[in-house]
């Protein structure tokens, strides 16, 4: 009896019950035999199994050591228990709750436990006949689902660490927990020269606004080289632009790439050739000292990656500063907020992080709405975003924004979002923001029973959102979209 493998299955603390999986698992065990088998179900809310040894709970040492002495751990599709079977060395077996069936609030767990199934990290059954096959193999082989040490190991521990960060990072933003890594650090700056600059400006049909723009950037008080990349989008370049200065200089170039403002930024970025690569969109202003403020900080600490500022946001007669009480914003945060003060304009990256890690800006979001918060993201994936905590950039907010009354485009863009980090779905503030978000959207668009069905995942995700009851005002025809977004913009707020 000693040698019967363990088969040990765990469904975590959620007060949904999982009647689904202890049932298939409990009528694998009958049809096997305990004689084969050892079978521990920790069933949490769910009904108590007939025929495995049933445990409501299991601390958290007993359940390690389970873990550790099971042939393989059977579980829903919670990060933190992957994580652990990892850790141990086992190939978890994944059954993910469905909320159609009561069993959890909402399709993150399916959404979750696809992504990292496609890794590799998992093994995914959507039925029982999938399940028993998999407890099946344990019968024949015990050490099936057992990770190999010495079968690829630096592949292995990078895939466990790579679990782990995301756990630390989900736990972290479902509390609404500051994380700061240990490397964000402020060392003294080196005694090395200035990194050179390459600055990028996207630009289209906005002449005037462009040469403000273009002359805020030359005339930085900065030590080291600033070549600017002009790039004309859909328009035709305007080549007076142009200047041959060595420390200053001036190129204007074309949208070689997919038409709109990201193909437009990375026609600048693979053209760029200094240490440095910053953004500057053609309506904006860099205000005194904000370059040397940002390398500063780069300099001192070699770990950073990308660093953001303060912004002064006007619109109409309104200017409001917003800026950041804090050195660094971490992935766990920018999955709850968007974190406004972060604007793209304020962007300055090691060209070495852009070519070999975080990659151009994604030129498949939807009419290239909210691509800078995508590029967050990827870039905060792997290094807190540092930041300057002063006011260093003017951006306008005005009515002729390309941006201004597409609201479909917006709606598909963050419903594109959604689906690209489905860790949104383990933060419910975040999902229910941008949930909010679309929302709003398709109401202004005068789609209401779109704007209805986002509103009701809203409310599910975080009943305080309140993007969700200004969606249900403007689809009921209570209130007027563009004026919610006028009031929102004096304050220097958005949607």
């Amino acid at each position: 009896m000693n040698d019967r493998p363990l088969v040990l299955v765990t469904v975590g603390t959620d007060f949904h019950k999982f009647d689904r999986l202890i049932g298939w698992v409990d009528r694998w065990v009958r049809d096997t035999g305990t004689d084969r088998v050892r079978c521990v179900v920790q069933h949490g809310a769910s009904a108590a199994p007939e025929h495995a040894e049933a445990r409501d709970m299991l601390d958290h040492a007993e359940l390690l050591r389970l873990m550790g002495e099971a042939a393989v751990v059977v579980t829903h599709a919670g990060a933190a228990t992957i994580g652990e079977a990892r850790r141990l060395g086992r190939l978890p077996v994944i059954v993910a709750r469905d909320p159609e069936l009561d069993e959890i609030v909402d399709g993150h767990q399916i959404d979750f436990a696809r992504r990292v199934a496609a890794k590799g990290l998992i093994e995914l059954c959507d039925d029982e006949a999938a399940l028993r096959a998999r407890l099946d193999r344990v019968l024949a082989d015990p050490a099936a689902f057992r990770l190999a040490a010495g079968d690829d190991a630096a592949a292995q521990a990078e895939a466990v660490r790579r679990t782990g960060e995301l756990i630390d990072t989900l736990v972290a933003a479902s509390r609404g927990e500051t994380v700061t890594p240990a490397d964000v650090r402020g060392a003294a700056p080196g005694d090395e020269a200035w990194p050179s600059v390459t600055v990028v400006i996207a630009t289209r049909n906005r002449p005037e606004l462009l040469r403000t723009a273009l002359d805020s950037v030359l005339a930085q008080d900065y030590p080291g080289d600033v070549r600017c990349l002009v790039v004309f989008d859909q328009s035709d370049p305007d080549k007076e632009l142009e200047s041959g200065d060595d420390h200053r200089g001036v190129r204007v170039i074309v949208n070689e790439r997919t038409p709109g403002l990201a193909g437009a930024r990375n026609t600048g970025i693979l053209a760029a050739d200094g240490d440095l690569v910053a953004f500057c969109d053609d309506d904006d202003v860099w205000l005194p000292g904000k370059l040397r403020a940002q390398a500063e900080l780069l300099r001192a600490d070699p770990a950073a990656e990308l660093v953001c500022c303060g912004i002064q946001v006007a619109y109409d007669d309104t200017v409001v500063d917003r800026a950041l009480d804090r050195t660094a914003v971490t992935f766990a945060e920018l999955l709850r907020s968007r974190v406004t003060e972060l604007h793209p304009s304020t962007f300055v990256l090691r060209r070495a992080a852009l070519v070999n890690g975080i990659g151009l800006v994604s030129e498949e979001v939807p009419g290239s709405y909210g691509e800078d918060y995508e590029f967050l993201l990827r870039a905060a994936r792997r290094a807190p975003v540092r930041n300057v905590p002063e006011v260093h950039v003017r951006v306008l907010w005005h009515k002729k924004s390309y941006f201004a009354q597409r609201w479909r485009t917006i709606a598909e863009a963050l419903d594109w979002l959604l689906e690209r980090y489905p860790e949104f779905r383990f933060v419910p503030p975040g999902y229910g923001r941008i949930a909010g978000q679309i929302a709003f959207a398709e109401a202004a668009s005068g789609r209401r029973r779109a704007a209805l069905r986002w509103a009701r995942r809203t409310l599910r995700a975080n009943w305080r959102e309140p993007r969700a009851y200004l969606a249900l005002a403007v689809a009921g025809r209570a209130l007027n979209a563009d004026k919610v977004v006028q009031r929102l913009h004096r304050r220097g707020r958005g949607i």
